[in-house]
C-alpha cells in the first residue's frame, strides 16, 4: 500500500511538472519555435556550449566507466582470486556527537562485515564519549567476533574530525600493517552494506599504485521530502562524476563517509599531517587551518605524494543524513557553504600540481570548478536584463528552456541506477543558482569555515585591523566582482 501511494505521488508529480511545461509554452510566441526565427528558443552561446559539452563529456565517460570498463576491471580482479586478499583489514571508524540509535546502526554494520569478510580484521574506533564505547562494548559481546576479530578503541579529547583521524591513523601504525594490509576510513554515520569489504580491497593489487578508493552512496535523510530528495539527488549526481573520473583514476576526493586507502599511505607520517593540521596560505586572508575538508585534504595529499585515486560503484554504503536546520533553505545553505568551501581551499594548489601530474582532463575539470559560480547564473542574468530592456517574452522563454534541460538532464541520471523524482528539475535548478551564489560569497571568505553537525567555527587570533582588513576587502571583493559581471553582460544584451 505505501509503495502504491509513493507510486501515485510519483506520478502526479511528474504531470504537474510537465502541465508547468506545457502552460509556458502556450503563453510564448510561436516564433520562438521556429528555427529561422531570431528569437529561436535553442540559440545559445559560447558560454553554454562550454556548460553542456562538459555536462555531456562527464556524462558519456561516467557510462562507458560503469557499463564498459568497469565490468571489464571486475572480471579482471575475479580471475586474481586469493591472490588479491589483503594481510589484514583495518576498519576506522571515527565518532563524535551522534544519536545513540545511528551509532548503533554503524557499528553493528561494521561488526557484521569484519565477521563476514573472512579477513583478518581489526576495528579501530576513534571516539570521544564513554557512552559510545559502553554501547560498542555491548554489541561486540552480542555479536561475539571469532578471534580473527580484534577491537581497538582510541579516546580522544573531541578537538575536531582531523584529531581523531590522525589519532586512528597513529593506533593504526603502532600496529605495523605491511605492504598488503588495507584501511577503511568509515564516518560514524555510515552504515556499510554487506559485502562492501570484500568488493573494495582487492582492487589495491589489480591496480599498484592506486593510494586509495572511494564507494557508492545511498542515505536516509532524518527531514523533509524536499530535503530528502536535495540530498539523493546530491549522490546520483555524485555517482555519474565519481564513474566519470574515474575512468582517468583521478577521483576528486576522498569521501570520509567511506573510503580505502593502503595501510603504507595512512601511516605516512606526511599523510598524516596533510590530514590533521592542513592549511591554506592566501595573499589577502593570511595563513589559516583547514577546520572542515579533511576528504580533500586526504585526496591532495594522495595526488602530491604520487598516487591515483579510483571509484568502486557496485560498492555501497547507506549514510545517516541529519539536516542542521528543520528549514530547507536554511540546511541548504549551511551545507554548501561548507562543501564548496572546501572545494574552492584545494582548487587552487591542486590545480598548482601541473597538467603531467593531473591530466589533461583533471585539470579541466578543476578549471571548470572555478569558473562555474559565474557561468551557471550567466543565463538568468542575461534573461532578467533582457525582460527589463525587451519585456517579459524573454524570462518565460528561459523559464521553458530551463524547464525542458533540467528534465533531460533527471532523466539522464536514471541512467547511473539512482532513482529520480519530479521534484529533481527543479531542485537541480535551485542547486545551479543557490550553489552558485553560495560559491561567489565563500570564494571572497575562504577563511570561514563551520561544521555543520558539530556547530563549531575556525577561531584565529588575529590583530584588530586584519579583522578589519579581512571582513571589508572580502565585502569590496565579492561587490566589485559581481558589478563588472553585471556591467559587462549589460554591455552586451
Amino acid at each position: 500500500m505505501h509503495r502504491l501511494k509513493h507510486g501515485l505521488l510519483q506520478a502526479a508529480g511528474w504531470l504537474f511538472y510537465l502541465s508547468i511545461l506545457m502552460g509556458l509554452a502556450l503563453a510564448l510566441p510561436t516564433s520562438i519555435f521556429d528555427s529561422q526565427s531570431k528569437n529561436f528558443l535553442f540559440l545559445i552561446g559560447a558560454v553554454g556550449i562550454w556548460r553542456y559539452s562538459m555536462g555531456a563529456t562527464h556524462f558519456l565517460r561516467g557510462m562507458l566507466f560503469l557499463y564498459v570498463v568497469y565490468p571489464h576491471l571486475r572480471r579482471k580482479v575475479r580471475k586474481l582470486g586469493s591472490a588479491a586478499d589483503p594481510s589484514h583489514v583495518f576498519l576506522m571508524v571515527t565518532s563524535f556527537r551522534i544519536d545513540a540509535l545511528t551509532t548503533a546502526q554503524v557499528y553493528s554494520s561494521v561488526i557484521r562485515e569484519a565477521i563476514e569478510c573472512g579477513y583478518p580484521t581489526t576495528i579501530v574506533c576513534s571516539l570521544v564519549e564513554m557512552s559510545d564505547e559502553l554501547l560498542v562494548k555491548s554489541m561486540w559481546a552480542r555479536l561475539n567476533p571469532p578471534e580473527r576479530v580484534k577491537l581497538d578503541f582510541v579516546r580522544i579529547a573531541g578537538t575536531g574530525k582531523r584529531d581523531g583521524l590522525a589519532f586512528g591513523f597513529r593506533a593504526i601504525s603502532r600496529h605495523m600493517p605491511d605492504a598488503r594490509a588495507v584501511v577503511a576510513v568509515i564516518d560514524g554515520d555510515t552504515v556499510l552494506s554487506p559485502g562492501v569489504v570484500r568488493k573494495t580491497v582487492p582492487w589495491f593489487q589489480l591496480f599498484g599504485n592506486v593510494g586509495g578508493l572511494t564507494t557508492n552512496e545511498f542515505c536516509e535523510v532524518r527531514g523533509g521530502y524536499i530535503m530528502s530528495e536535495w540530498h539523493k539527488l546530491r549522490f546520483a549526481q555524485r555517482h555519474l562524476n565519481m564513474c566519470s573520473m574515474a575512468l582517468s583514476k583521478r577521483v576528486l576526493t576522498m569521501t570520509g563517509r567511506m573510503s580505502v586507502f593502503r595501510a603504507e599511505v595512512v601511516t605516512d607520517p606526511e599523510f598524516i599531517a596533510d590530514v590533521e593540521s592542513d592549511s591554506l596560505h592566501h595573499w589577502r586572508l593570511g595563513t589559516f587551518k583547514f577546520l572542515t575538508g579533511d576528504d580533500k585534504s586526504s585526496w591532495f595529499s594522495l595526488m602530491r605524494l604520487g598516487y591515483d585515486t579510483f571509484y568502486v560503484p557496485d560498492a555501497s554504503i547507506n549514510t545517516v543524513e541529519h539536516p542542521p536546520e528543520k528549514s530547507f533553505i536554511k540546511a541548504s545553505r549551511k551545507l554548501m557553504f561548507r562543501w564548496y568551501g572546501n572545494n574552492l581551499r584545494q582548487n587552487s594548489r591542486a590545480l598548482g600540481l601541473g597538467v603531467r601530474r593531473l591530466g589533461l582532463f583533471t585539470s579541466v575539470v578543476l578549471f571548470d570548478q572555478r569558473v562555474s559560480m559565474w557561468t551557471s547564473i550567466l543565463g538568468l542574468t542575461v534573461a532578467l536584463i533582457a525582460s527589463f530592456k525587451y519585456g517579459m517574452t524573454f524570462i518565460l522563454m528561459y523559464l521553458l528552456w530551463i524547464g525542458i534541460t533540467r528534465l533531460i538532464l533527471t532523466l539522464l541520471l536514471s541512467c547511473t541506477g539512482h532513482t529520480i523524482g519530479p521534484a529533481y528539475p527543479v531542485i537541480l535548478y535551485y542547486n545551479q543558482i543557490v550553489g552558485a551564489l553560495v560559491k561567489i560569497y565563500v570564494f571572497f571568505r575562504l577563511d570561514q569555515q563551520s561544521w555543520t553537525r558539530q556547530d563549531t567555527k575556525l577561531t584565529r587570533d588575529l590583530a584588530s585591523f586584519q579583522r578589519w582588513f579581512n571582513t571589508w576587502s572580502s565585502r569590496t571583493m565579492t561587490f566589485s566582482a559581481g558589478s563588472v559581471f553585471v556591467a559587462v553582460l549589460l554591455t552586451m544584451v
